[in-house]
């Protein structure tokens, strides 16, 4: 997790949701893999529901890019 000025507090909260939306919506759905996601500045900022529309998102890329 980047700084970018942000406490500890705001990193490990990010951290955490990063972390569930992960698991609830990106794993079931890809094949066995290492998931490296970098946070960029407005992260912090976002909300559960933004963070988990940025997910969903990347779950659909991965899935299109898996079955080809």
């Amino acid at each position: 997790m980047p700084r970018h000025r942000n406490t500890a507090v705001a990193r490990n909260r990010l951290k955490r949701r990063l972390r569930e939306l992960v698991r609830t919506q990106l794993l079931p759905s890809a094949p066995p893999a290492d998931v490296v996601i970098r946070a960029r500045r407005e992260a912090y900022e976002a909300t559960f529901d933004m963070l988990a529309a940025d997910i969903a998102r990347a779950a659909s890329q991965l899935e299109r890019l898996f079955r080809s």
